[in-house]
């Protein structure tokens, strides 16, 4: 590949990478099915969770509660062009996440989960589409449900 092709391939990769993102805080979650091959894969390794194709993809991501809000920061990323059709990234993420969100501001919290993601792209008809992706938490918890004034919800 010349370095302007890589270069793109880098870019688009990168930009899987933060629509996956804005698609499940801001947007509609089931579409992050869209940014995956028809086969692709999304897995926790020790999270006892895989989840395979398209269909499959859309019902898990658009099953998270309506009144969840969140916010994900990603970072580091790291994308490794194999070939004009394969390639590979690591990033780093931080998912601030509460359940029982009605909406305005909410106190300051502590991140629900800290981690890594492993993705792998395919460029399918000139579109790079993730592969598989694979999450890694090192640091984690459950979702805090929160009441009407923002607080836990059992105090």
């Amino acid at each position: 590949m010349d370095p302007v092709e890589r270069l793109l391939a880098e870019r688009a990769c990168e930009r899987l990478i933060v629509e996956f993102l804005h698609r499940l805080d801001l947007g509609n979650p089931s579409t992050v099915a869209e940014l995956f091959t028809s086969d692709g894969v999304w897995e926790w390794p020790h999270g006892d969770r895989f989840v395979k194709g398209r269909e499959e993809l859309r019902s898990y991501f658009g099953s998270r509660p309506d009144d969840r809000l969140s916010r994900r920061m990603c970072s580091n990323v790291l994308v490794t062009v194999e070939s004009a059709t394969v390639a590979s990234a690591v990033s780093y993420f931080a998912t601030y996440r509460v359940d029982g969100y009605s909406g305005g501001m909410l106190p300051p919290r502590l991140p629900a989960n800290v981690g890594h993601y492993e993705d792998t792209f395919r460029c399918v008809d000139g579109v790079w589409l993730l592969a598989s992706r694979s999450t890694y938490l090192p640091f984690g918890g459950p979702t805090e449900r929160i009441g009407p004034s923002g607080r836990n919800a059992g105090g």
